[in-house]
């Protein structure tokens, strides 16, 4: 694999698991000396693991994204060990399955603080220190095609997706003249624990998907952490404020 990232260092949110766990070993693999979030009460000696076994090399960072002094730590700490901050993937999420009518306050503060301020707080943070160190940067924060589609069990989840959609490019105004990049990746029905539904292949949900989407199959994390590879490289360097679907073609079906 092609080693674009040597001798930069990147952050990657959420890397216990699925979309951020493929793109830290991504990262990794292509040269990124990578900064592997986690939650203070998760393990993530799965996810070093993966990019020890592909080449790569990580360190750990624990954050609670709906902490933000933790977020700030974690920036900081990232720079110190690393040398260096390059790149930002804003990854972490939580969607919890909800009927509108059962939403509480506290189930609201809990989605939107981890999705959308959570990812604010980071995003702002990795930016002046990349603005610090006088170098640029690139971006990328994951949002989703629920940012475009309603979703009936995840209305407070698509208004943060949303958010994040549009804070990038709100963002991408204002960061360029700093040499910094920011785009943002909108994934479709990806095979994750996010997703636990889609893991059967048996439930309907899978089925439903699986046949609206004209690729016919659910996506893989790896799929999305390519287009994020892609998206962060010198190779995507004239594009900032940009959204890139990666969902199979799901929502151009209007069955």
């Amino acid at each position: 694999m092609e080693r674009r990232f040597e001798g930069k260092v990147a952050l990657v949110t959420g890397t216990t698991h699925g979309i951020g766990q493929a793109t830290a070993v991504r990262l990794a693999a292509e040269g990124a000396l990578v900064a592997v979030n986690h939650r203070p009460t998760s393990d993530p000696t799965e996810t070093l693991e993966r990019v020890r076994a592909a080449g790569g090399k990580a360190f750990p960072v624990a954050a609670d994204m709906r902490n933000p002094e933790q977020v700030l730590a974690m920036v900081k700490e990232t720079a110190r060990v690393g040398g260096r901050l390059d790149y930002l993937v804003s990854n972490a999420a939580i969607n919890p399955l909800l009927k509108w009518d059962e939403i509480t306050l506290e189930d609201y503060d809990r989605i939107q603080e981890t999705n959308l301020r959570g990812t604010w707080v980071v995003c702002q943070a990795a930016a002046k220190q990349m603005i610090r160190e006088g170098h640029g940067g690139a971006i990328v924060c994951v949002s989703s095609i629920s940012a475009w589609v309603a979703a009936r069990e995840q209305t407070v989840y698509c208004a943060t997706k949303a958010g994040i959609w549009m804070l990038v490019k709100a963002l991408a105004a204002v960061l360029g003249e700093h040499g910094i990049r920011i785009n943002s990746v909108l994934p479709g029905a990806i095979l994750t624990n996010m997703s636990k539904e889609l893991l059967n292949p048996d439930a309907p949900a899978r089925k439903y998907y699986e046949t609206r989407t004209p690729l016919g199959r659910i996506g893989a994390p790896e799929e999305v952490a390519s287009v994020i590879s892609f998206l962060l490289s010198d190779d995507a360097s004239y594009m900032t404020s940009s959204e890139l679907l990666v969902d199979g073609g799901f929502i151009t079906n209007a069955e």
